[in-house]
């Protein structure tokens, strides 16, 4: 499993032995009420993987480490796609509507964000203004025609669509790579860069 969860997973088991001693309050909460945690970029030691605690308020993020045996159950943004719950939000309005053209497409894609912890968890994360967040897995190179293309159709839903593009060398924002700049910033688990090209990273920009 260690070689296998990305970020974007939400991961079940986590304790409060695991939180520093000087975890926030809302953290402890969190954990208590048994939350899922997301997996983040981030190196980490063997044994562990890089989380993140949420919290009720956008603000609250808390960067923690989890053992993997700890883990009792393993969502992935993929597993999301086709999960819908009874709440009249324009982020999950857009999900459906966007759902059959991304679907169509061919596209191996998944839900992430506030959406895709509250579909995964039932635990309340989207409200009225809650923009729909995506991850798209492109393991081969996606043109920057194509990408225009989808972020125009992404750009027609009911809100705001945020979509990351998931290389095999770390996460790219489909509205950079859709931009004008020939560099765009390609994150992953030891750093964030400037590169010409997410899909070869050795042509790093100077």
């Amino acid at each position: 499993m260690v070689n296998t969860l990305l970020a974007h997973d939400l991961l079940w088991g986590m304790t409060l032995e695991q939180l520093p001693a000087d975890a926030p309050a809302w953290v402890i909460e969190s954990v208590l009420a048994g939350q899922p945690v997301v997996v983040r970029r981030a190196l980490s030691a063997v044994g562990q993987v890089a989380v993140g605690v949420r919290g009720r308020l956008r603000e609250q993020r808390y960067a923690a480490s989890m053992a993997i045996r700890s883990i009792t159950r393993w969502v992935t943004p993929e597993a999301l796609c086709h999960v819908d719950i009874d709440r009249a939000l324009p982020a999950l309005q857009a999900l459906h509507q966007l759902r059959p053209m991304l679907n169509g497409g061919g596209w191996v894609w998944g839900v992430s964000g506030s959406a895709g912890f509250e579909l995964a968890s039932g635990f309340t994360a989207l409200h009225e203004g809650s923009d729909l967040d995506l991850i798209l897995r492109t393991p081969q190179p996606l043109s920057r025609t194509r990408a225009q293309a989808l972020l125009a159709t992404l750009d027609s839903a009911m809100c705001a669509v945020d979509m990351q593009l998931q290389t095999p060398y770390g996460a790219v924002a489909l509205r950079e790579w859709a931009g004008s700049s020939n560099r765009v910033l390609l994150k992953n688990a030891s750093q964030a860069c400037l590169v010409l090209d997410p899909w070869n990273p050795q042509e790093q920009a100077a």
